[in-house]
């Protein structure tokens, strides 16, 4: 039996290694063609109010794009960090934007029990085509691009985003941070 698993091991470790290799290749943030980085700033979403807000008005400053949703629970769980991080670097000109992967009554509902001190949009499923488009093929949550002053992709992430990782991306866009 003992001869079984020394057998067994070597070719589990090459599936394991295998299905990881596929994951990362198929889920990982891929870098986005120009024209979806250059229509993001013609684009507008409603704020909860109902109030359409442009995306060029943070055209210039280092933006924190988050794709989120109600239900998504990493999502949830990065809110806090943000929300300190924006009260953090705001006054250096990063400003953090949430687009809400949801519908307006589910996002008014969750930001009654957990509000935040940064833009909230409401995107639904045109959200949903945007963060596929900015690089994000599998359509996961959370997706987060930290935009530099330029409008140029200084780090996009899938899944949870580690405060320390964002911390040192925006440091490293500019010295002013």
């Amino acid at each position: 039996m003992q001869k079984k698993w020394l057998y067994a091991l070597p070719v589990a470790l090459a599936a394991l290694a295998a299905g990881v290799w596929l994951a990362q290749t198929r889920y990982a943030p891929q870098v986005p063609a120009a024209p979806a980085l250059a229509a993001l700033w013609q684009l507008g979403f409603p704020d909860i109010e109902g109030r359409q807000q442009p995306m060029s008005q943070w055209r210039g400053q280092v933006v924190v794009l988050n794709f989120w949703a109600s239900w998504c629970a990493p999502c949830r769980e990065e809110m806090p960090d943000f929300a300190d991080l924006r009260t953090r670097f705001r006054p250096s000109g990063v400003e953090f934007v949430g687009i809400a992967i949801d519908n307006p009554a589910n996002v008014a509902q969750f930001l009654q029990r957990q509000p935040v001190n940064y833009p909230i949009l409401i995107g639904e499923g045109a959200a949903h085509s945007l963060a596929r488009q900015l690089g994000n093929p599998s359509g996961a949550l959370p997706y987060t691009i930290v935009l530099d002053r330029d409008g140029s992709i200084a780090l996009s992430h899938l899944g949870r985003l580690p405060r320390v990782k964002l911390e040192s991306a925006l440091r490293k866009i500019g010295p002013q941070l």
